[in-house]
């Protein structure tokens, strides 16, 4: 009798023991959880914290023969360390910009472990998305308003062309003849070779009277060359008679003739 209770108090606090381990001693249902990414070395990691992956990394090519059936690894790859990419293509799970040295970054994402940046000046990479403007094309030489003659050539040539200065008057040793001094310019290229001045004398008479003009001609200073000028004096002279007593003579015009 003593021995039935005994074993019916110890197999029902076996039981109790049981229903509190399994129902957490009566307290509050705790919440589940499961794991996510791969456990790290280390201390614990928060939720969605990447980790790399320690060992090689070896990529396969997408839609090729199957391992069993003796897939080949596609040319051009090799195992490289996380976060690296082989020159020429994209690591796996996200295109990445081929940097030199076959490095590559996923474009937007900050510079990190295991990600670099796009050097400005990389090949490939234009460094002005809008076009290097042309060089200034070369600027011509200003066409001169007058050309030129050619070295070595003669300007054609010019007819002869005088032009006289007033003429400057000084008295003489009679009263009815007088000097009269002329500057003859030749503004031509071609030399006057002969010719004819012809001189316009006024007799006046003492109260101031003009009583006659009187033209005369005396031979041209000549030759005159193109561009040159002479001077020439010539003593103008009228007959006595027609510049009496008290009466004096006057020249003033003087003109001339060439050829």
């Amino acid at each position: 009798m003593r021995k039935g209770s005994r074993a019916a108090t110890a197999l029902l606090a076996l039981c109790c023991t049981a229903v509190a381990g399994l129902t957490g001693c009566g307290g509050p249902p705790r919440e589940g959880f499961s794991a996510v990414g791969a456990a790290a070395p280390g201390p614990e990691r928060g939720a969605g914290e990447n980790v790399a992956p320690q060992g090689g990394v070896e990529f396969q090519q997408l839609g090729g023969p199957s391992a069993a059936g003796g897939s080949t690894e596609p040319s051009g790859t090799s195992a490289a360390p996380p976060g690296s990419a082989t020159a020429g293509g994209s690591a796996q799970g996200g295109a990445t910009t081929t940097t030199p040295g076959g490095s590559g970054s996923t474009p937007g994402a900050p510079g990190g472990p295991g990600r670099t940046t796009t050097p400005p000046g990389a090949p490939g990479t234009p460094t002005n998305p809008a076009g290097p403007s042309g060089p200034a094309g070369p600027t011509g030489p200003t066409s001169p308003t007058g050309s030129p003659g050619k070295p070595g050539t003669t300007p054609p040539a010019t007819p002869a062309l005088l032009t006289l200065s007033a003429p400057a008057r000084s008295a003489a040793a009679d009263r009815w003849c007088e000097r009269v001094t002329v500057t003859f310019s030749n503004t031509g290229s071609t030399a006057a070779r002969s010719g004819t001045v012809s001189f316009a004398t006024h007799v006046i008479g003492a109260l101031g009277i003009d009583w006659a003009t009187i033209t005369t001609t005396q031979p041209l200073p000549a030759p005159i060359a193109g561009g040159a000028s002479k001077t020439q004096t010539y003593t103008v002279c009228l007959e006595a008679w027609r510049v009496p007593l008290g009466m004096h003579v006057d020249t003033r015009k003087v003109t001339a003739t060439w050829n």
